[in-house]
Parts: C-alpha cells; sequence; structure tokens
C-alpha cells in the first residue's frame, strides 16, 4: 500500500541517549500523526529526523514511497512548520515577512487580509515582529502555513504562548486543512483532540 509520508524502524540516538528505536508510522492524505509525550523526550527531534534535518542511526522516511533522501527538495517543498522559534525576522514587519515567504514555496489563493482578519493580527501589519508579544508572533506564523499551498504541516508544540481562544482557533485550522486533503505531524505535551482520523506516536 502506498502511504504518503511514512517511516519504517526508526532508531534516533543523541549523545548517550537512545530517544526512539524501531518507531514506525504512516500518514495518509486527510489525516493527522501527534507525536505525544513529556517535555524533553525526544518529539521535537523525532519531526527534525522525518524532514531530514537529523541523521538517524537506522531507518528510513519515506514520501510517496520513496525515500526523502532522494527526493528531498520536493519534500521540502511540500511541507511547512511551526516550530518552538517562529522563523521570521524581527526586524520586519508581518506583511514583509510573509511577503518574503511567499518567495519560498507555493502560496494559497486565499486572500491575505482575510487571513489576516481571522487570526486577529490585522491591525499588527506594520508593526515589526520583534515588537509583537510570543503568542502574536505565533499567530502571524499560523498565518504563514494558512497562505502555503502546501499538503503538509509540520507542527511542534503549536499551543505554546497561545491562549484557549488561539488553541482552540488552531485545532481548528488542523481539521479544515486535513478536510482539504493535507497532512499534518503535530508534537504535543497535551491533550488534543481532532475531528479528523488520527495516528498517535507514543514517544517514552
Amino acid at each position: 500500500m502506498t502511504h504518503k509520508l511514512s517511516g519504517d524502524n526508526l532508531t534516533l540516538i543523541r549523545g548517550e541517549r537512545c530517544l526512539f528505536q524501531e518507531l514506525s508510522f504512516a500518514l495518509e492524505s486527510g489525516s493527522l500523526l501527534i507525536l505525544e509525550g513529556r517535555n524533553g523526550c525526544g518529539k521535537t527531534s523525532l519531526i527534525r529526523a522525518i524532514a531530514g534535518m537529523l541523521s538517524l542511526e537506522e531507518g528510513t522516511v519515506y514520501w510517496d514511497d520513496v525515500p526523502v533522501e532522494r527526493v528531498r527538495q520536493t519534500f521540502h517543498g511540500s511541507l511547512v512548520w511551526l516550530a518552538h522559534r517562529t522563523g521570521l525576522k524581527g526586524d520586519l514587519t508581518l506583511v514583509e515577512n510573509l511577503g518574503f515567504e511567499r518567495l519560498l514555496r507555493a502560496h494559497s489563493s486565499q486572500d491575505p487580509e482575510e487571513v489576516y482578519e481571522r487570526l486577529g493580527i490585522s491591525r499588527l501589519k506594520k508593526l515589526v515582529l520583534r515588537s509583537l508579544s510570543a503568542g502574536q508572533q505565533r499567530r502571524v506564523a499560523l498565518a504563514r502555513m494558512l497562505l502555503s499551498n502546501v499538503p503538509l504541516w509540520f507542527m511542534d508544540e503549536p499551543f505554546t504562548n497561545l491562549d484557549r481562544e488561539g488553541r482552540v482557533l488552531v485545532m481548528e485550522l488542523v481539521e479544515e486543512h486535513c478536510s482539504r486533503g493535507g497532512m499534518c505531524v503535530m508534537a504535543a505535551h497535551q491533550d488534543v483532540e481532532i475531528n479528523v482520523p488520527t495516528t498517535r506516536v507514543k514517544i517514552q
């Protein structure tokens, strides 16, 4: 069976610690993969390994049943990442940051103004990123995801620095993305209930 994104027999060692071993998963279009475990257990490292940013001791990650290492450019062009650090430039405004991002990957046909309004950041457009709160910067990073026309979302602890309304919004956005045939890999130490086909991987 062809899986859109899958990992087979993944093992990763950092220093003297084995973060995970013989771990396998499969993710189809329209579904969610949740990586669960306490802080520091290796969830972020697993996402980085799936993305090809960390070398595995054993195992292979596949995109359309082809090893990612053979289609790395295509794979990286198919994803957008919400990490602990937003990766946005502090000296640029919201609009300038997102305009720069549009040059890096395929962008959606959504009206940016509607996205800003939905995320509650319209009034922040002319402010440089470093002047925004941590929660506001997370919302700008969410706008980057919504304005990207890619199938795969990586979300590393996406609820960090968000209030209850923001957390609910994240879950709504993931549900909508998956309902359109997208996929999401999410690392979370909180309970996540999103109404889409979901696979959970527990990292000890």
